[in-house]
């Protein structure tokens, strides 16, 4: 019997069983949960198994103790890359919107994720402020503005952006359509898809 060499097409396709991680970081109001979100309700309908983990939903539940200080936003990535590497390594695709707004918070997740062999992958989502300021989706910048909140990311706490991320989604010019098939352009170019 011939092998067959040729990809998978139309309903013969089987999606990728292998797991991942593609944490998207950004600014607050940058647009990383709407993408992945999107990206996701693409891929569960291409039948890939998909978790999306919202940092603000984790904040609440699995890190609802901790405060907003480096070492408790720390802590609160770790948790999170935690959760993600085991259904990562169990061959499920993770997307990952959170902040995470320092580099050696993420460097650490990446750490464990190489530990166990499991692809991650850093997603830059740059937004700049002034945008992010402007979508303002949970009011956090016209709190910030008003005194009544100090430590937002990128304004009076510091962000700091990956220097070589596995992909930059300029999503202030680009649609959420085209910042979806970006990142699935990724996907599939590592053959996560």
């Amino acid at each position: 019997m011939p092998v067959r060499t040729e990809p998978r097409s139309g309903p013969e396709r089987r999606a990728c069983e292998c797991g991942a991680t593609v944490w998207l970081t950004g600014l607050p109001s940058s647009g990383k949960t709407t993408i992945a979100r999107a990206a996701a309700g693409h891929l569960r309908g291409a039948g890939r198994r998909v978790e999306v983990l919202d940092g603000d939903e984790l904040r609440e539940t699995l890190s609802s103790g901790l405060g907003f200080t480096r070492a408790d936003r720390h802590t609160n990535v770790q948790r999170i890359g935690l959760v993600a590497e085991v259904l990562a390594r169990n061959g499920v695709l993770v997307l990952v919107p959170a902040i995470a707004p320092y580099a050696d918070s993420r460097q650490a997740v990446r750490r464990r994720h190489q530990a166990s062999h499991t692809p991650y992958l850093e997603v830059h989502v740059a937004t700049p402020s002034s945008t992010c300021s402007r979508r303002d989706v949970k009011g956090l910048y016209a709190k910030q503005a008003a005194g009544e909140l100090s430590g937002l990311t990128g304004v009076d706490d510091p962000y700091e952006a990956p220097e070589a991320p596995d992909l930059r989604i300029p999503a202030h010019v680009q649609s959420v359509a085209e910042s979806v098939s970006a990142l699935l352009s990724l996907l599939g170019e590592r053959r996560l898809t």
